[in-house]
């Protein structure tokens, strides 16, 4: 199948970009670009960290309110970026649960727990529960071969369109997760907090799932004026973005290779909706 608004990112102004459109089935409904080529994900590393968390939680290896992270903070105070910590640094900003503080620190916090309690470095935590079991084999957790122990579970993955959209089939037709945990990461923890919502400025509420940012009414906002409120996902610095629209019943996958700016705010929005009018015909 030929989605012909996928063909708009040759007006980017990027020098390269890869982009895809999959069912919950996992029939890749078309893609453009160089689907196999590996981008640095910048933030959209941090799903694939939620999911390997929530992989743990069904294991047994924790428990999504034991204390992780700050003082008063839970593992899913982590994930829903509600533990009070700062931005990019380990530092106690607020009290847990009362600001929406979108925090790669409290990532990188989550990381620790998950490889302390596994007792497996979280880079290789990681490819064991997600990756491997996809098939995701151009993923890591930075850009070396094997992944980084020392890589930063929000930031530093390294994928593929190819390999990110068996991510997003997965995550709307779960196959490693009971599909009620899928669930309670795309729903709104800790409604009605308020808070900056990185690059769109302060968004109150500031609704976040675990590890996925839902949309709901913000405005302005990454995805496009058409996306459903239930539209949750994650864009990077690095130029990324991933959405799943339930409503819908698909998910895309953008990634480039210029900084997010401005450009992508312009952008971005336009060609989601061109998708969601092509598709939904």
């Amino acid at each position: 199948m030929s989605v012909e608004s996928l063909a708009l990112v040759e007006k980017w102004p990027v020098s390269t970009a890869a982009v895809g459109v999959v069912r919950a089935d996992g029939v890749v409904l078309g893609a453009y670009g160089p689907a196999s080529q590996r981008f640095a994900l910048a933030s959209v590393t941090k799903p694939l960290t939620a999911y390997a968390a929530l992989v743990a939680y069904e294991e047994g290896a924790v428990d999504l309110d034991e204390a992780a992270g700050p003082e008063g903070s839970t593992v899913r105070h982590l994930l829903a970026h509600t533990s009070g910590l700062a931005f990019d640094e380990h530092r106690v900003t607020a009290p847990p649960g009362q600001r929406r503080l979108y925090s790669n620190a409290g990532f990188e916090q989550l990381g620790e727990h998950i490889a302390k309690a596994t007792e497996i470095p979280f880079a290789e935590y990681l490819k064991q529960a997600v990756l491997e079991p996809l098939g995701m084999t151009s993923t890591t957790l930075d850009s070396s071969p094997g992944g980084s122990p020392h890589s930063s579970p929000a930031k530093d993955g390294v994928s593929t369109v190819d390999d990110l959209v068996r991510f997003a089939a997965e995550v709307q037709a779960p196959r490693l997760l009971d599909p009620r945990t899928v669930a309670e990461a795309m729903t709104v923890q800790y409604p009605g907090t308020k808070g900056v919502l990185p690059g769109y400025g302060h968004q109150n509420p500031n609704d976040w799932g675990l590890g996925f940012e839902i949309r709901d009414s913000k405005s302005p906002h990454w995805t496009g004026s058409s996306s459903s409120p239930r539209t949750f996902g994650h864009f990077g610095q690095s130029g990324t973005f991933l959405w799943i629209d339930p409503d819908a019943e698909m998910a895309c996958v953008a990634l480039t290779d210029r900084t997010f700016g401005p450009w992508a705010a312009e952008v971005w929005p336009a060609f989601t909706d061109a998708v969601l009018a092509e598709l939904r015909r």
